[in-house]
């Protein structure tokens, strides 16, 4: 499933300290650049082939969030690599786990939590010693501009007349479950993930809530007006920086380390040629290049 979409933004990324340091982001007033964010060391560093390589096709899965980056990253790799092509499927990443445990053909899986790796990896889907921990991101509250409502931020989040949120399988829902723990919303008698809609509804005082399978159609409910707010990652907030208003954007310490980290899967259908392309294109991921794209939609790198 390929989709080209343009998508334009000009941004400046000019401090990267750290494990994942600051971002200090020349942007729209109303649009604030997130702050630090710790993330676990890389395990893997490579370099990409610059000798053409046989012709493969490559599954590629990656969580929602990060579907414009994308748009980019695979011309440019299919552009050096020309007789490789990189097929993707973006979803959240709870249901690309589940669609990897039922057998879909996948080569690369790339992660908006650890908790899926870790999965793949535990369950014996993940080729050891591929995961890379790549990017981080932050989560933020949103609404359409003008949009005139009582909420300021996650903490009075019950004075919202609706919500867009993501289900507690997709990184974001789990997240921003997490938030509402660490805020005392939530009573912490279980983990994030596993506090369903109707229940968050509840701990919000009766709240209108509209679930959804994954963050993009989060972000496009409230874009749309269809919900008031909504809870997404920055790097979602900033690519429809024009429609909406940022009310909040969390801290790490109200939600943990939001950390991407991207792997090799097993893949039994794969030729010896896809498995060497899987390989490189991994590798290409982590090249300075790619690295520019990933900081144009705001995520930050983990160095």
């Amino acid at each position: 499933m390929k989709r080209w979409i343009a998508f334009l933004s000009a941004v400046i990324m000019t401090v990267m300290l750290g494990a994942c340091a600051a971002a200090t982001v020349t942007a729209e007033a109303e649009t604030p650049a997130p702050t630090e964010i710790v993330a676990e060391t890389a395990e893997v560093t490579a370099e990409p082939t610059a000798a053409p390589l046989e012709a493969a096709e490559v599954q590629l899965f990656i969580a929602a969030s990060l579907e414009g980056a994308f748009q980019e990253i695979i011309p440019l790799y299919e552009e050096s690599q020309p007789n490789v092509t990189i097929t993707y499927n973006a979803d959240s990443s709870g249901t690309l786990l589940t669609q990897v445990q039922e057998g879909f053909a996948c080569d690369v899986f790339f992660s908006a939590a650890t908790s899926q790796v870790k999965t793949l990896e535990d369950e014996g889907y993940m080729i050891a010693g591929t995961r890379v921990d790549l990017l981080c991101n932050k989560l933020a509250l949103i609404t359409l501009k003008g949009s005139g409502t009582a909420v300021t931020g996650y903490a009075d989040l019950a004075n919202a007349k609706s919500i867009a949120l993501a289900d507690g399988s997709v990184p974001a829902g789990k997240y921003t479950r997490q938030i509402l723990i660490s805020l005392g919303i939530l009573d912490g008698a279980k983990e994030a993930k596993e506090y369903t809609t109707v229940e968050v509804s509840e701990a919000l005082g009766g709240v209108e809530i509209n679930e959804c399978s994954n963050v993009s159609k989060v972000k496009e409910a409230v874009k749309e007006g269809s919900n008031e707010v909504g809870s997404v990652y920055y790097s979602d907030a900033y690519s429809i920086k024009d429609d909406i208003d940022i009310l909040e954007i969390a801290d790490s310490s109200l939600t943990g380390n939001i950390v991407y980290p991207v792997c090799r899967v097993n893949n039994a259908e794969a030729t010896d040629a896809e498995t060497i392309a899987a390989d490189d294109f991994i590798a290409f991921l982590q090249t300075d290049a790619v690295k520019a794209i990933f900081e144009k939609y705001m995520f930050l790198i983990n160095e």
